[in-house]
């Protein structure tokens, strides 16, 4: 058989038997050579290739079906093989890459098969490949959809947070800090008492008061690779099977931060079993840190809450006190044009008025503020109008404390 059909008559094949067909035809077609097939699931070569690594010298003649995927203004088209056969220059040496991907129970399989003048120099390019894939530089790492895509603009997106314009309440900021900035920096201390290197922080509290902030601030300061998980649903595999994958590629990638924003609408019956396994089974996360947020800790199953080798710390982030939305009010006032600024008779009443404001509230009122004394060209004085504004954000959210309360009760 000659390469120019080679991919489709694989992939006409079935399906448990498509792997063991490409790796006896191709020994046929290239005896004396040494075949490896590859199936980590971390042998990247696009980018590698992107990297500059390597180089696709050639394209070989046959039909090569490749996929572009695009999914957020401002970023380019991206162009991803899904099957074909290159030529590979790498250290001075020719390869070829063959690419098949199939679908078998449900899974998609992607398998790499490399053909070079020995199987050392074969595992060589598969180690250099996978070894590059697994490094984590300026890019933040996302689970999504069952795949793992490293991200710059969300790095990017990180690297602007920063604790010095966080207020959080009594020393909860500097606590998070010294928690888990410094134990990064304890390895040894750790090893020498036998302790496991590993850390769980819960932050719980209701939406808007700086848990997010935190999470980026944490993550921009500690400067380790960090895993954001987006969810665990994926088309082909079960939310077990992706759950074991996430920590998998924690652990190698240690030491590292895991994310889990909103665990609570996470984890359910179907994964709470694999997640707390993973948390704290037999496997050994050295290194890994797993920072997640919930706005209803109830919802969460105890076993996750309770249980200290879990989660060692967790973190209250609570409505603001009046101390703290003073803070947060002045420092909003001092950016404002001087001519925007607010009286200190308003500043002193503002604080009164959004008690129980998140500091979410807080800023909306700022930012809708300052959009309507624009709509009215100025006409109105910025007093006037946060103290409508604030009035208006506290009929609303009171609006929808009710709409949730009357749900809870039906």
């Amino acid at each position: 058989m000659g390469i120019e059909d080679f991919i489709t008559d694989a992939l006409d094949q079935p399906s448990d038997y498509i792997a063991y067909h490409v790796s006896r035809e191709l020994a046929k077609l290239h005896p004396g050579k040494a075949v490896v097939e590859e199936d980590t699931g971390h042998f990247d070569l696009e980018a590698f290739v992107r990297a500059g690594q390597c180089t696709v010298v050639n394209e070989t003649s046959i039909f090569n079906q490749e996929r572009v995927s695009w999914d957020e203004v401002m970023k380019k088209p991206e162009r991803k093989l899904v099957n074909g056969w290159l030529n590979v220059l790498w250290r001075g040496s020719l390869f070829d890459v063959v690419m098949i991907t199939w679908t078998l129970r449900g899974y998609t399989w992607r398998h790499h098969w490399i053909i070079a003048q020995t199987r050392e120099l074969a595992e060589a390019l598969i180690s250099e490949v996978c070894a590059r894939a697994l490094e984590v530089r300026e890019e933040v790492l996302v689970f999504q959809d069952g795949y793992w895509e490293k991200d710059e603009q969300l790095f990017k997106a990180i690297a602007v947070a920063s604790f010095d314009d966080l207020i959080l309440q009594d020393s909860l900021k500097e606590e998070i800090q010294s928690d888990l900035v410094n134990f990064f920096e304890s390895r040894e201390l750790y090893e020498r008492y036998r302790i496991p290197w590993k850390r769980g922080a819960l932050f719980i509290g209701p939406p808007g008061n700086g848990k997010t902030h935190t999470l980026k601030a944490l993550i921009n300061q500690i400067r380790r690779p960090c895993l954001y998980v987006k969810g665990f649903k994926s088309e082909y595999n079960a939310d077990e099977e992706n759950l074991r994958t996430i920590f998998q590629k924690a652990r190698s990638v240690a030491p590292c931060l895991i994310i889990f924003e909103d665990l609570d609408t996470m984890v359910g019956d179907g994964t709470r079993t694999v997640f707390l396994n993973e948390l704290d089974g037999f496997q050994v996360n050295s290194g890994v840190v797993v920072l997640a947020t919930t706005n209803h800790p109830g919802k969460l199953d105890p076993a996750i809450v309770d249980r200290p080798s879990r989660f060692d710390r967790k973190f209250y982030f609570h409505l603001p006190a009046e101390g703290q939305r003073s803070q947060y009010i002045k420092v909003w006032n001092m950016r404002l044009q001087p001519e925007l600024r607010l009286s200190e008779a308003v500043l002193q009443d503002l604080v009164h008025r959004t008690q129980s404001f998140s500091f979410a509230y807080l800023k909306e009122l700022f930012v809708s503020s300052l959009m309507q004394w624009m709509a009215t060209g100025g006409t109105h004085s910025m007093d006037q109008i946060v103290i409508s504004q604030s009035e208006q954000l506290r009929a609303q959210r009171d609006a929808l404390a009710a709409s949730a309360t009357g749900k809870s009760e039906e």
